[in-house]
């Protein structure tokens, strides 16, 4: 049994942009846009936090959830501790914040005003 597969490049699966099960035209993750879905709330179409089901990934999860109500928004926050789901998204430490399908933080606890701020950084 191979353990590496040198000069095979595997085929690379198309994943739905948003959370809608690929029921959404919006293609592949590279072709992530803030209309994700055609249902996003004030540019958000889906928040995620990636875990393993530790205390600090819980404490993201709840702050995120705070986050998103003081700013008005009506997307729910999903939690994600399945391991081969948090591998693709190619988060190298826990606990990690995904906006619209992509990592914007990784490592750390932000609390609910940093998640906020970070929401407006990114333009939301």
């Amino acid at each position: 049994m191979a353990l590496f597969n040198f000069g095979k490049k595997k085929e690379e699966e198309k994943v739905p942009a948003c959370s809608c099960n690929g029921e959404c035209s919006t293609g592949e993750v590279d072709e992530i846009v803030n209309d994700c879905c055609g249902e996003a709330k004030d540019g958000i179409c889906c928040i995620k936090v990636l875990g393993s089901g530790c205390k600090n990934c819980h404490d993201l999860l709840e702050n995120a959830k705070k986050a998103t109500t003081a700013m008005g928004l009506s997307v729910e926050v999903e939690y994600v501790t399945d391991m081969q789901k948090v591998m693709e998204y190619g988060a190298m430490s826990m606990p990690a914040l995904v906006v619209n399908e992509k990592v914007v933080s990784m490592g750390k606890v932000l609390k609910p005003a940093d998640v906020e701020k970070l929401f407006r950084k990114l333009g939301f």
